[in-house]
Protein backbone atom coordinates (compact mmCIF):
# COMPACT_ATOMS: atom_id res chain seq x y z
CA UNK A 1 0.00 0.00 0.00
CA UNK A 2 1.42 3.40 -1.24
CA UNK A 3 0.97 5.99 1.62
CA UNK A 4 0.79 9.55 -0.04
CA UNK A 5 1.20 13.07 1.56
CA UNK A 6 -2.21 14.58 2.78
CA UNK A 7 -0.75 18.18 1.34
CA UNK A 8 -0.18 16.76 -2.12
CA UNK A 9 -3.70 14.51 -1.73
CA UNK A 10 -5.83 18.13 -0.97
CA UNK A 11 -3.57 19.98 -3.14
CA UNK A 12 -4.24 21.11 -7.04
CA UNK A 13 -4.70 18.26 -9.46
CA UNK A 14 -3.07 19.21 -12.56
CA UNK A 15 -5.38 18.28 -15.87
CA UNK A 16 -4.48 18.16 -19.68
CA UNK A 17 -5.19 20.99 -22.33
CA UNK A 18 -7.36 18.20 -24.16
CA UNK A 19 -9.59 18.71 -21.25
CA UNK A 20 -9.71 22.29 -20.91
CA UNK A 21 -12.04 25.19 -22.73
CA UNK A 22 -10.16 27.43 -25.07
CA UNK A 23 -8.05 29.54 -23.36
CA UNK A 24 -8.17 33.07 -24.80
CA UNK A 25 -11.32 34.26 -23.35
CA UNK A 26 -10.11 33.97 -20.18
CA UNK A 27 -6.56 35.92 -21.27
CA UNK A 28 -8.44 38.36 -22.09
CA UNK A 29 -10.90 38.60 -19.23
CA UNK A 30 -8.22 38.67 -16.44
CA UNK A 31 -6.19 41.03 -18.40
CA UNK A 32 -9.43 43.18 -18.39
CA UNK A 33 -9.85 42.19 -14.45
CA UNK A 34 -6.20 43.03 -13.56
CA UNK A 35 -6.40 46.07 -15.23
CA UNK A 36 -9.40 47.40 -13.77
CA UNK A 37 -8.23 45.88 -10.03
CA UNK A 38 -5.03 48.24 -10.69
CA UNK A 39 -7.11 51.42 -11.67
CA UNK A 40 -9.57 50.93 -8.51
CA UNK A 41 -12.46 49.91 -10.34
CA UNK A 42 -12.78 46.27 -9.31
CA UNK A 43 -12.01 44.52 -6.33
CA UNK A 44 -9.47 41.46 -5.87
CA UNK A 45 -11.83 39.27 -4.52
CA UNK A 46 -13.63 39.02 -8.05
CA UNK A 47 -11.59 36.96 -9.78
CA UNK A 48 -10.04 34.83 -6.74
CA UNK A 49 -11.33 32.01 -8.31
CA UNK A 50 -9.67 31.97 -11.50
CA UNK A 51 -5.86 32.87 -9.54
CA UNK A 52 -3.82 30.64 -7.18
CA UNK A 53 -3.39 31.69 -3.62
CA UNK A 54 0.04 33.05 -4.44
CA UNK A 55 -1.29 35.06 -7.35
CA UNK A 56 -4.42 36.63 -5.31
CA UNK A 57 -1.92 37.04 -3.18
CA UNK A 58 0.35 39.43 -5.42
CA UNK A 59 -2.47 41.16 -6.68
CA UNK A 60 -4.13 42.21 -3.65
CA UNK A 61 -0.43 44.21 -2.43
CA UNK A 62 0.06 45.68 -6.46
CA UNK A 63 -4.07 46.37 -5.77
CA UNK A 64 -3.00 48.52 -2.55
CA UNK A 65 0.26 49.91 -3.79
CA UNK A 66 -2.01 51.17 -7.08
CA UNK A 67 -4.15 52.70 -4.37
CA UNK A 68 -1.92 54.50 -2.21
CA UNK A 69 -0.29 55.61 -5.54
CA UNK A 70 -3.68 57.26 -6.86
CA UNK A 71 -4.04 58.68 -3.30
CA UNK A 72 -1.09 61.26 -3.96
CA UNK A 73 -2.58 62.05 -6.80
CA UNK A 74 -4.87 64.59 -7.56
CA UNK A 75 -8.64 63.43 -8.14
CA UNK A 76 -8.87 62.08 -11.73
CA UNK A 77 -11.08 59.97 -13.57
CA UNK A 78 -10.64 56.40 -14.59
CA UNK A 79 -8.60 56.28 -17.85
CA UNK A 80 -10.62 54.29 -20.61
CA UNK A 81 -8.74 50.94 -21.89
CA UNK A 82 -8.99 48.49 -25.04
CA UNK A 83 -7.87 45.12 -25.40
CA UNK A 84 -6.13 45.21 -28.61
CA UNK A 85 -4.40 41.69 -28.65
CA UNK A 86 -4.66 38.52 -26.96
CA UNK A 87 -1.45 35.43 -27.82
CA UNK A 88 -1.88 32.45 -26.59
CA UNK A 89 0.92 29.54 -26.65
CA UNK A 90 0.72 26.68 -25.19
CA UNK A 91 4.40 25.81 -23.63
CA UNK A 92 3.21 22.29 -22.51
CA UNK A 93 0.42 20.03 -21.81
CA UNK A 94 -1.90 21.70 -19.08
CA UNK A 95 0.23 24.91 -19.47
CA UNK A 96 -0.64 28.32 -21.28
CA UNK A 97 1.04 31.43 -21.41
CA UNK A 98 -0.53 34.43 -22.72
CA UNK A 99 0.00 38.08 -23.24
CA UNK A 100 -2.27 40.60 -23.81
CA UNK A 101 -1.66 44.16 -25.25
CA UNK A 102 -4.13 46.51 -23.22
CA UNK A 103 -4.31 50.55 -24.60
CA UNK A 104 -5.34 53.09 -22.98
CA UNK A 105 -5.39 57.40 -24.21
CA UNK A 106 -1.52 57.60 -23.12
CA UNK A 107 0.17 53.90 -22.71
CA UNK A 108 0.51 50.80 -24.23
CA UNK A 109 0.89 48.32 -21.93
CA UNK A 110 1.35 43.75 -21.89
CA UNK A 111 -0.55 42.08 -18.83
CA UNK A 112 1.60 38.68 -19.31
CA UNK A 113 -0.20 35.34 -17.76
CA UNK A 114 0.51 32.11 -16.93
CA UNK A 115 -2.11 29.30 -16.76
CA UNK A 116 -2.13 26.13 -15.63
CA UNK A 117 -4.65 23.71 -15.64
CA UNK A 118 -5.53 22.62 -12.54
CA UNK A 119 -8.82 20.57 -11.08
CA UNK A 120 -10.20 20.41 -14.28
CA UNK A 121 -10.02 24.48 -15.47
CA UNK A 122 -7.87 27.18 -16.10
CA UNK A 123 -6.50 28.65 -13.17
CA UNK A 124 -3.53 32.24 -13.54
CA UNK A 125 -0.59 30.64 -11.20
CA UNK A 126 1.70 34.15 -12.41
CA UNK A 127 0.30 37.66 -13.55
CA UNK A 128 2.87 40.62 -14.64
CA UNK A 129 1.51 44.12 -16.08
CA UNK A 130 4.58 45.14 -18.20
Amino acid sequence: MTTVDAEEFFDFQPCSSADLPDPTPLLENLARGVIEILLGVREVQQIARWVTEQTFVMLTQRALSAKHARARQPQRTVPGFAITSVRACHTADGIVEGAVIVRSAGRTRAVAIRLEGLDGRWRATAIGVL
